[in-house]
């Protein structure tokens, strides 16, 4: 089968080298970037010629799937020109890939720049570079300026895109390079990514966030909505399968809103329809999902579908009207138990998964109550619960009647209790049955057990060996334990 991603990196490489460094970088996108792809591998080979070892190169990320696909991009540009990706920050080039959706993220990456200054000052050449979501916010910068001097290389979520531009600056300087954008309505396409897995991905159909809920800093460092092109979607995913994907995971911070600011609106259940179509596609993912936004028309085209997973993570957040109106959610938990029982009604076998907030600001006993309320009538499979902590930059942050920690800590393990309690049962509802799993490696634990994902999303550990990685097996799922399976290849 003609591999069609490695035809169009043979394309991009034939593009990178025709570029003539004796002239102007282009001013077009990607052509400017592959310019300057060419201009860092010229640089990185005569750094590496001089201490006669290649240049090497670690990313660590920070925070969400968005940002782990936002690392695969720049790992790929990474490659391109010239460094070998290594998995320590013992390295000539270090990146922080940074998310600042909860305050301690922040302290988190100031207490391991300490730590990659002590290698900096063993290896003079190497490069510091600090990206993502907290460099978005103008007293990180600061900070760094002041406190954080040795970093290289300072570049926020919009301009991901400029990478290899931005390396060759920070080769090019004694100085920190910064380049941030306060938001931006462009889209690059046609740029290398590395993925991480063979036969999954993640595949970015938006980008940014309109919604401000006022606990949340990411409409401020993600910028507004925007949409990426519908062929350009359907074109990645192609290239994708015939490089032996299987299954993608479209993301975007609310994939419901896909479309409205496109030129010609699309909705993002019309998207899905498209990349059903896509042959060799097995599965497709998405999130995450406002349920403000969750259409009829995205259930129907869920329900009808034989590649969309049986899975829909749709955040609560909190089950009182009341607290979710503090927090801009623009829906209430009416709206929330009634849209529950539309996707029920249509999937009966879906699994529901979600986000909990405790503590809210003002959140009373009887509103934690409401929350509990909705636990236990909706039955999630699992539930992401968090202790509400304050996000210098939003609303809440601000608000009055902050609730106690003893008070918090109370019911979050009363919350957790129940979660744990109904995900177990929920879990188990599928033993006996032999089940379709996505193998995605072998376990870390025993050897002479691989570990794969049902459509629903939970894991299910059998006897197979490493030849099965990538494939989709027929298990029999012969005993829950707790939320993972354990099971038998079914021949």
């Amino acid at each position: 089968m003609e591999n069609t991603t490695l035809l169009f990196n043979d394309e991009m490489e034939k593009i990178i080298d025709a570029m003539d460094l004796s002239q102007e970088a282009p001013v077009e996108e990607p052509q400017r970037q592959y310019w300057f792809m060419k201009k860092a591998r010229q640089l990185v080979k005569e750094q590496s010629e001089k201490l006669g070892r290649p240049l090497t190169a670690n990313i660590t990320t920070f925070g969400c799937q968005m940002n782990a696909r936002d690392s695969e991009k720049l790992v790929g540009i990474l490659e391109r020109i010239g460094y070998v990706e290594v998995p320590d920050e013992n390295a000539d080039f270090v990146i922080y890939n940074t998310c600042t959706v909860r305050e301690n993220a922040n302290l988190r990456v100031y207490g391991r720049l300490g730590y990659l200054h002590s290698l900096k000052k063993k290896n003079p050449h190497m490069m510091i570079g600090l990206c993502g979501c907290m460099m978005q916010e103008a007293q990180v910068v600061e900070k760094l300026k002041k406190s954080y001097s040795f970093v290289n290389l300072i570049f926020g979520t919009h301009n991901i895109y400029k990478f290899a531009e931005l390396v060759v600056s920070s080769l090019l300087s004694d100085r920190m390079i910064i380049d941030i954008w306060k938001d931006t309505d462009k889209i690059v396409e046609d740029l290398p990514v590395e993925r991480k897995y063979p036969f999954k991905s993640g595949v970015n159909i938006m980008f940014g966030c309109n919604n401000f809920c006022s606990y949340c800093i990411v409409p401020y460092v993600r910028g507004r909505e925007r949409s990426r092109n519908p062929k350009d979607i359907v074109r990645e995913i192609e290239r994708l399968v015939k490089d032996g994907v299987v299954e993608v995971m479209l993301l975007g911070q609310n994939v419901n809103s896909y479309g409205k600011n496109l030129d010609e609106p699309m909705t993002f259940a019309q998207l899905l329809t498209e990349i059903e179509k896509i042959e060799g596609l097995k599965r497709i993912r998405f999130m995450t999902s406002h349920p403000k936004d969750l259409s009829d028309e995205l259930i129907e085209v869920m329900k009808n579908s034989k590649k969309i997973c049986k899975h829909l993570h749709l955040p609560l957040q909190s089950g009182s009207s009341d607290i979710l109106q503090k927090m801009n959610r623009r829906y209430d938990k009416e709206k929330y138990l009634n849209l529950v029982e539309k996707i029920r009604t249509a999937i009966p076998d879906i699994s529901l998964t979600t986000d909990i907030i405790v503590g809210f600001p003002g959140e009373t006993e009887e509103d934690f109550l409401e929350t509990v309320d909705v636990v236990k009538k909706v039955r999630y499979d699992s539930a992401f619960t968090f202790i509400y902590s304050k996000r210098t930059g939003t609303p809440a942050a601000v608000m009055e009647n902050q609730v106690s920690e003893g008070v918090v800590k109370d019911r979050f393990n009363r919350l957790l209790e129940t979660v744990q309690s109904i995900g177990r049962e929920m879990s188990a509802r599928d033993t006996g049955k032999v089940m379709e799993v996505l193998v995605e490696e072998q376990n870390s634990q025993d050897k002479h057990l691989m570990t794969g994902r049902l459509s629903n999303n939970l894991l299910v550990h059998f006897e197979g060996d490493t030849s099965l990685i990538g494939q989709l097996c027929q298990v029999r799922l012969d005993e829950c334990r707790g939320f993972y399976y354990m099971g038998t290849k079914v021949e």
